[in-house]
Protein backbone atom coordinates (compact mmCIF):
# COMPACT_ATOMS: atom_id res chain seq x y z
CA UNK A 1 0.00 0.00 0.00
CA UNK A 2 1.50 3.21 -0.75
CA UNK A 3 2.36 5.19 2.38
CA UNK A 4 0.74 8.58 1.20
CA UNK A 5 -2.64 9.88 -0.56
CA UNK A 6 -2.17 12.32 -3.20
CA UNK A 7 -1.87 15.80 -1.78
CA UNK A 8 -3.10 18.69 -4.09
CA UNK A 9 -0.26 21.15 -2.73
CA UNK A 10 2.25 18.67 -4.30
CA UNK A 11 0.88 18.68 -8.26
CA UNK A 12 0.00 23.06 -7.85
CA UNK A 13 2.56 23.95 -10.85
CA UNK A 14 1.40 27.13 -11.11
CA UNK A 15 3.01 29.21 -8.09
CA UNK A 16 6.61 27.97 -7.34
CA UNK A 17 7.83 29.76 -4.16
CA UNK A 18 11.74 30.76 -3.72
CA UNK A 19 12.71 29.27 -0.40
CA UNK A 20 15.52 31.34 1.73
CA UNK A 21 17.72 28.66 0.25
CA UNK A 22 21.67 29.27 1.72
CA UNK A 23 20.23 30.69 5.06
CA UNK A 24 17.37 27.88 5.59
CA UNK A 25 20.02 25.10 4.94
CA UNK A 26 22.91 25.94 6.97
CA UNK A 27 20.51 25.91 9.82
CA UNK A 28 20.93 22.05 9.32
CA UNK A 29 24.23 21.40 8.76
CA UNK A 30 24.58 17.93 11.04
CA UNK A 31 22.59 15.45 8.85
CA UNK A 32 22.42 11.57 10.78
CA UNK A 33 24.40 8.74 10.13
CA UNK A 34 21.88 6.44 10.21
CA UNK A 35 18.63 7.86 8.27
CA UNK A 36 14.94 6.46 8.01
CA UNK A 37 13.65 5.46 4.58
CA UNK A 38 10.13 6.99 3.26
CA UNK A 39 10.41 4.86 -0.08
CA UNK A 40 7.82 6.75 -2.48
CA UNK A 41 6.86 5.48 -6.29
CA UNK A 42 7.59 8.64 -8.32
CA UNK A 43 8.39 11.19 -5.51
CA UNK A 44 12.05 12.71 -5.13
CA UNK A 45 12.91 15.23 -2.90
CA UNK A 46 15.62 17.97 -3.88
CA UNK A 47 17.31 20.32 -2.02
CA UNK A 48 16.02 23.84 -0.19
CA UNK A 49 12.12 22.33 -1.64
CA UNK A 50 9.23 21.51 -0.05
CA UNK A 51 7.16 18.07 -0.33
CA UNK A 52 4.28 17.76 1.39
CA UNK A 53 2.59 14.18 2.48
CA UNK A 54 -0.09 12.49 3.91
CA UNK A 55 0.84 9.97 5.89
CA UNK A 56 -1.35 7.27 7.54
CA UNK A 57 0.57 3.78 7.04
CA UNK A 58 1.00 2.46 10.65
CA UNK A 59 4.76 1.51 10.19
CA UNK A 60 5.40 5.11 8.60
CA UNK A 61 3.35 6.58 11.50
CA UNK A 62 5.44 5.01 14.15
CA UNK A 63 8.87 6.41 11.79
CA UNK A 64 7.62 10.00 12.13
CA UNK A 65 7.15 9.50 16.05
CA UNK A 66 11.02 8.43 16.69
CA UNK A 67 11.99 11.20 14.24
CA UNK A 68 10.63 13.84 15.76
CA UNK A 69 12.26 12.14 18.68
CA UNK A 70 16.00 12.33 16.97
CA UNK A 71 16.49 15.07 14.80
CA UNK A 72 13.78 15.33 12.19
CA UNK A 73 15.33 13.65 9.11
CA UNK A 74 13.62 11.00 6.72
CA UNK A 75 15.31 9.55 3.33
CA UNK A 76 12.60 9.99 0.81
CA UNK A 77 13.73 7.37 -1.70
CA UNK A 78 11.86 5.91 -5.28
CA UNK A 79 10.94 2.46 -4.98
CA UNK A 80 10.99 0.53 -8.04
CA UNK A 81 8.47 -0.82 -9.74
CA UNK A 82 7.51 -4.38 -9.85
CA UNK A 83 9.31 -5.17 -6.57
CA UNK A 84 7.43 -6.86 -3.05
CA UNK A 85 5.19 -3.60 -2.64
CA UNK A 86 5.64 -4.96 1.07
CA UNK A 87 9.37 -4.29 1.03
CA UNK A 88 10.28 -2.73 -2.35
CA UNK A 89 13.74 -2.42 -4.32
CA UNK A 90 15.02 0.86 -4.28
CA UNK A 91 17.01 3.23 -6.02
CA UNK A 92 20.47 3.89 -4.95
CA UNK A 93 20.07 7.74 -4.72
CA UNK A 94 17.53 9.90 -2.69
CA UNK A 95 16.80 13.05 -0.79
CA UNK A 96 17.40 13.85 3.19
CA UNK A 97 14.86 16.57 4.16
CA UNK A 98 13.87 17.32 7.75
CA UNK A 99 10.24 17.83 8.97
CA UNK A 100 9.20 21.33 8.70
CA UNK A 101 5.81 21.11 9.35
CA UNK A 102 3.84 18.26 11.32
CA UNK A 103 0.09 18.07 12.36
CA UNK A 104 -2.02 15.12 13.24
CA UNK A 105 -5.57 14.74 12.24
CA UNK A 106 -8.57 13.86 14.18
CA UNK A 107 -8.67 10.45 12.23
CA UNK A 108 -4.93 9.66 13.31
CA UNK A 109 -3.21 10.88 10.12
CA UNK A 110 -0.09 13.05 10.23
CA UNK A 111 -0.20 16.18 7.55
CA UNK A 112 3.69 16.76 6.99
CA UNK A 113 6.14 19.20 5.25
CA UNK A 114 9.63 17.88 4.51
CA UNK A 115 12.56 20.54 3.21
CA UNK A 116 14.97 18.51 1.03
CA UNK A 117 18.49 19.03 2.81
CA UNK A 118 21.00 16.32 0.43
CA UNK A 119 20.41 14.17 -1.84
CA UNK A 120 22.14 10.77 -0.60
CA UNK A 121 23.35 7.55 -1.75
CA UNK A 122 22.48 4.75 0.68
CA UNK A 123 25.90 2.58 1.31
CA UNK A 124 23.86 -0.31 3.15
CA UNK A 125 20.09 -1.23 4.67
CA UNK A 126 20.90 -1.31 8.60
CA UNK A 127 19.13 -4.49 10.17
CA UNK A 128 17.15 -2.73 12.88
CA UNK A 129 13.84 -3.81 14.96
CA UNK A 130 11.71 -1.09 13.47
CA UNK A 131 8.82 -1.58 11.06
CA UNK A 132 10.21 0.75 8.84
CA UNK A 133 13.82 0.48 6.75
CA UNK A 134 16.82 2.48 8.26
CA UNK A 135 19.75 2.68 5.92
CA UNK A 136 23.30 4.43 6.31
CA UNK A 137 23.69 7.32 4.13
CA UNK A 138 26.61 8.67 2.22
CA UNK A 139 26.34 12.82 1.66
CA UNK A 140 29.54 13.14 0.45
CA UNK A 141 29.08 13.10 -3.13
CA UNK A 142 26.90 15.94 -2.71
CA UNK A 143 28.22 18.24 -0.27
CA UNK A 144 27.33 21.23 -3.04
CA UNK A 145 23.67 20.46 -2.18
CA UNK A 146 24.56 22.98 1.07
CA UNK A 147 26.07 25.34 -1.12
CA UNK A 148 23.91 28.16 -3.09
CA UNK A 149 22.24 26.94 -6.29
CA UNK A 150 23.97 28.26 -9.14
CA UNK A 151 21.32 29.73 -11.70
CA UNK A 152 20.94 28.48 -15.15
CA UNK A 153 20.83 30.25 -18.24
CA UNK A 154 18.63 29.47 -20.64
CA UNK A 155 16.48 30.52 -23.34
CA UNK A 156 13.43 31.06 -21.26
CA UNK A 157 10.30 31.43 -24.04
CA UNK A 158 11.59 27.95 -25.21
CA UNK A 159 11.60 26.33 -22.35
CA UNK A 160 7.81 27.77 -21.61
CA UNK A 161 6.67 26.81 -25.25
CA UNK A 162 8.17 22.99 -24.17
CA UNK A 163 6.15 23.52 -21.17
CA UNK A 164 3.30 25.02 -22.34
CA UNK A 165 2.76 22.16 -24.98
CA UNK A 166 3.73 19.32 -22.82
CA UNK A 167 0.79 20.39 -20.30
CA UNK A 168 -1.61 20.99 -22.79
CA UNK A 169 -1.08 17.44 -23.49
CA UNK A 170 -1.32 16.09 -20.10
CA UNK A 171 -4.54 18.57 -19.50
CA UNK A 172 -2.50 20.32 -16.70
CA UNK A 173 -2.90 24.33 -15.83
CA UNK A 174 -0.32 26.54 -15.15
CA UNK A 175 -0.21 30.25 -13.86
CA UNK A 176 2.42 31.24 -17.02
CA UNK A 177 3.01 34.50 -15.64
CA UNK A 178 4.02 33.13 -11.93
CA UNK A 179 6.49 30.49 -13.82
CA UNK A 180 8.02 32.91 -16.11
CA UNK A 181 8.72 35.14 -13.25
CA UNK A 182 10.14 32.47 -10.58
CA UNK A 183 13.99 32.13 -9.93
CA UNK A 184 14.64 29.47 -12.94
CA UNK A 185 16.54 27.73 -10.27
CA UNK A 186 13.60 27.06 -8.34
CA UNK A 187 11.09 26.86 -11.70
CA UNK A 188 13.49 23.21 -12.35
CA UNK A 189 14.11 22.11 -9.34
CA UNK A 190 10.25 22.26 -8.52
CA UNK A 191 8.75 20.78 -11.88
CA UNK A 192 11.34 18.23 -11.57
CA UNK A 193 9.48 17.33 -8.19
CA UNK A 194 5.91 18.39 -9.46
CA UNK A 195 5.88 17.73 -13.15
CA UNK A 196 3.94 14.35 -14.88
CA UNK A 197 7.75 12.72 -15.39
CA UNK A 198 7.43 8.89 -15.40
CA UNK A 199 9.88 7.82 -12.12
CA UNK A 200 12.99 6.74 -14.28
CA UNK A 201 13.04 10.23 -15.62
CA UNK A 202 11.81 11.98 -12.29
CA UNK A 203 15.27 9.75 -11.15
CA UNK A 204 17.44 11.13 -13.65
CA UNK A 205 16.78 14.58 -12.90
CA UNK A 206 17.24 13.82 -9.08
CA UNK A 207 20.64 12.87 -10.23
CA UNK A 208 22.12 15.59 -11.97
CA UNK A 209 24.47 17.57 -10.91
CA UNK A 210 23.03 20.55 -10.19
CA UNK A 211 20.04 22.71 -11.63
CA UNK A 212 22.37 23.69 -14.60
CA UNK A 213 22.92 19.52 -15.29
CA UNK A 214 19.44 19.10 -14.40
CA UNK A 215 18.03 21.98 -16.96
CA UNK A 216 19.45 21.14 -19.81
CA UNK A 217 18.34 16.96 -19.06
CA UNK A 218 15.08 18.57 -18.71
CA UNK A 219 14.94 20.52 -22.04
CA UNK A 220 16.03 17.20 -23.52
CA UNK A 221 13.59 15.11 -22.33
CA UNK A 222 10.60 17.73 -22.91
CA UNK A 223 12.44 17.82 -27.08
CA UNK A 224 12.03 14.12 -27.60
CA UNK A 225 8.30 14.54 -25.78
CA UNK A 226 7.19 16.78 -28.01
CA UNK A 227 9.12 15.52 -30.99
CA UNK A 228 6.81 12.32 -30.11
CA UNK A 229 4.11 14.02 -29.64
CA UNK A 230 4.25 15.64 -33.22
CA UNK A 231 5.50 12.51 -34.91
CA UNK A 232 2.29 11.30 -33.66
Amino acid sequence: MNPVMPSKRGRDLGRPTPQPYVAFMSQYPDLPDRLPLFPLGGAILLPGELLPLNVFEPRYLNMLDDVQREGGHIGIIQSRTGSDAARPNLARIGGAGRLQQFQETDDGRYLITLVGVSRVRLKRELDTPTPYRVAEPDYTPYAADLLPRREPECDLNRLLQFLQAWFKAEHLAADWSTLRDAPLATLIDQLSMSAPFPADERQALLEAADPVARLDLMQDLLAVRIAGGADG
